[in-house]
């Protein structure tokens, strides 16, 4: 245990572990300092706003609270005790108004602003200055996402220290010095990243802002209901603002376990594609010689019952692993009901990894963090980039090779698998068994999959039957979940093959050309049920918004009772069902909002995998490794904020390929393989094994296998 030392405020003793911060030993004695600058997920204080002004007895001058460290026998007095430390506040709120306009009547912080809160908690209730305040251009778009208002900015460097020392992109910067001193971006450049949207919940004032939520709402009209992201397997904690029905925006809901408070742009500002202009709100049947045409619901059902009928058990399902746990059960039970047990997984998973769960927040706690996979972290999981960057900037040893002697050596340990395939989490842990992880403190092991809900779906569709499955001569019916499943090529390849194809979709043009029977989909803020993340942790989705359509629950059990199955239309009591099944027993309930990672008795002592050799390089080319981007997908191409995001058309490379080819950072090349050639930028990769060529999957077009790549 750490020292304690005794610290008195306002006449408070309270002892603290030594080198605890002043602000937050106040907050131990049940007193707040005013913070505008600090932030204690940024790291170590910095005094710049020195709105936390205390005065220290032996101490002649007023410090500022959160550079300062608690040390025995402290005697410390805020502005309620003290006149001088009060005086102190009072001047730094006068000084920072003193170019700050008051416009909160019309800023979208209005309401929910600290330094409205503040100033009218400390500040002076009067002005001294008559001049007129400095004025600049407003506002500025440093990127389609986000608008900086700098006549509002109180120079905080909230938001330069997190572009700095968390998502360590260094785009935001100071320029100028003394009154003219404003926040920009690097060369002016748009700020781009996987975690701009951030600064806009760290900024303490209305300086920076979403460009979404511009008038759209005011803090005394909306509802914050809290869910989680369904955007990535992270599963970050989120709570999304609604007014009328309709999602305004959405903030991070910080579970200091999964993300500490920090959410991607995707997961931020991709909700938009709940409006979108080709969002089906109706069924629509394909009719002969006329094409398509919407039909109601009674119709619908109609047709899907005459369809499963004609299929005569010949069904098999693609599932796109964004379906809720509920969703994908009751499918299930609905479809191995009729007679199918085929099913198209969206990827291999794997309970072995159950016996190393550990919850996120370990990785910057590690000693030594192996990355496995030639997949970027950040287009996978991105927060978990963000964790293995706080992990080394602790000192840990990130590593992107397998070095077992460093791995067995240190006392906490942990893999990360970022690979395409990989038979699930089987590959890694099996690594994590022979590496003797097992049972060992602060030792673990994740496997990233590529989809939102790939362990819950598959959960799901083994609980709904105790049957394995067959392989099918001939696809009587498709039925294809989810508009990241329609957009699969390999489902559309089995689609032609299909007599008929069921689609449920929430957008035209995914399915419209070759489904029979189109049926609106709903996103995740549209549904209640629960995600199992990739850590294993089971979460708790809360419908935000109401959906154009009845959700997916509801017209399954419609359909369900056409066969004379039992499927309630609710989750919690198809949660009920399942939970016998797969979570001993767990009520929907007790799910919570901040769901805790509980373990899996179950987990196998032994796992049966092939071993993670290092990948050799091609005997002639380069090995391509294709990816999904993380902006990508049917959602964020109907998001016009993140169009900007969007993966370039290039081909990355390792330094030494590079070189060995004399080929440069921003060069054009030829990319061929078996007569398909494409041509593409080249970016250097600092991160990519030799060897290694890699494309976004969308700018790959048909190149597979290895790769020739020629200026």
């Amino acid at each position: 245990m750490s020292d304690l030392v005794k610290v008195t405020i306002d006449e408070r003793t309270v002892q603290v572990p030594k080198g605890t911060g002043l602000v937050e030993t106040a907050l131990a004695a049940g007193v707040e300092i005013p913070v505008f600058c600090y932030e204690p997920r940024l790291g170590d204080g910095i005094g710049a706003c020195r709105m936390c002004l205390v005065e220290i007895e032996g101490v002649p001058k007023l410090q500022t609270a959160c550079t300062t460290t608690a040390a025995d026998g402290m005697v410390v007095k805020t502005a309620r005790t003290s006149q001088q430390a009060a005086e102190g506040q009072n001047g730094t709120l006068e000084f920072i108004l003193v170019n700050h306009p008051l416009d909160c009547p019309v800023c979208d912080k209005g309401g929910e602003c600290p330094l409205q809160d503040l100033t009218f908690r400390y500040g002076p209730g009067n002005t001294r200055m008559s001049f007129e305040k400095l004025t600049f251009e407003k506002p500025i778009p440093i990127s389609p996402a986000i608008s900086l208002d700098r006549e509002r900015c109180i120079l905080c460097y909230r938001c330069t220290r997190f572009s700095e020392d968390v998502s360590e992109d260094g785009q935001l910067v100071a320029r100028n010095r003394g009154a003219m001193s404003v926040i920009t971006t690097f060369e002016d450049e748009p700020y781009k990243g996987p975690f701009t949207g951030n600064v806009t919940e760290l900024c303490p004032v209305g300086a920076l802002l979403p460009t979404q939520y511009r008038f759209e709402a005011r803090p005394w009209d909306i509802t914050n209901v809290p869910t989680v992201c369904g955007m990535c397997p992270v599963g970050c904690n989120v709570s999304a603002t609604t007014r009328e029905g309709k999602v305004k925006r959405i903030l991070s809901r910080n579970h200091p376990e999964v993300d500490e408070g920090w959410i991607c742009d995707k997961g931020r500002f991709g909700f938009t594609h709940l409006r979108a202009g080709d969002r089906i709100v109706d069924p629509i049947k394909r009719v002969r010689l006329r094409g398509f045409e919407p039909v109601s619901w009674d119709e619908a059902i109609d047709e899907a019952e005459r369809l499963v009928r004609a299929a005569d058990g010949r069904i098999v399902t693609a599932l796109s692993g964004s379906e809720t746990v509920e969703q994908a059960y009751a499918l299930a039970k609905l479809l191995r009901g009729v007679g199918s047990h085929e099913a198209m997984l969206p990827e291999e998973v794997s309970n072995a990894l159950d016996a190393y769960r550990l919850p996120l927040s370990a990785i910057r706690d590690a000693q030594v963090v192996v990355v496995l996979g030639d997949v970027p972290v950040a287009e996978r999981a991105p927060v978990v980039d963000l964790w293995i960057k706080a992990a080394r900037r602790n000192g840990a040893r990130v590593l992107t090779t397998l070095d077992e002697k460093a791995v067995r050596g240190a006392d906490r340990a942990v893999l990360v698998w970022s690979g395409p395939g990989g038979r699930g989490g089987a590959r890694v842990a099996e690594c994590a068994e022979r590496l003797g992880l097992a049972g060992k403190e602060g030792c673990g092991a994740f496997y990233l999959p590529e989809t939102p809900n790939g362990r819950g779906i598959a959960d799901a569709w083994a609980a709904a039957s105790d049957e394995e499955g067959g392989d099918i001569e001939s696809v009587g019916l498709l039925v294809v979940s989810g508009d990241e499943a329609a957009n699969d090529p390999n489902v559309r390849a089995l689609a032609e093959k299909a007599e008929a194809v069921i689609a449920i979709s929430m957008f035209h043009g995914l399915a419209a050309g070759w489904a029979d029977l189109v049926l609106p989909g709903t996103s995740y803020l549209e549904r209640d049920g629960t995600y199992i993340n990739l850590e294993g942790r089971l979460q708790r989705l809360r419908r935000t918004a109401t959906p154009p359509a009845p959700d997916e629950l509801t017209w399954i059990s419609q359909l369900a009772a056409r066969f004379g199955i039992g499927i309630p239309p609710h989750a919690p009591s198809v949660f009920a069902e399942l939970s016998e099944r797969c979570y001993g027993g767990l009520t929907f309930g007790e799910v919570g909002e901040r769901a805790p990672l509980r373990s899996n008795p179950e987990a196998p002592e032994h796992v049966e995998a092939p071993p993670l050799p290092e990948p050799e390089a091609p005997q002639s080319g380069l090995r391509l490794v294709c990816y999904k981007p993380l902006f990508s997908g049917p959602a964020v191409e109907r998001v016009e904020e993140l169009q900007f995001q969007r993966p370039p058309a290039e081909i990355e490379l390792a330094a030494g390929d590079a070189t060995a080819r004399g080929i440069a950072n921003g060069d054009t090349v030829t990319v061929s393989h078996n007569g398909t050639s494409l041509e593409l930028r080249v970016r250097v990769a600092k991160d990519l094994h030799p060897g290694v060529a890699r494309i976004a999957r969308e700018h790959a077009g048909d190149l597979r296998g290895n790769v020739e790549v020629s200026t």
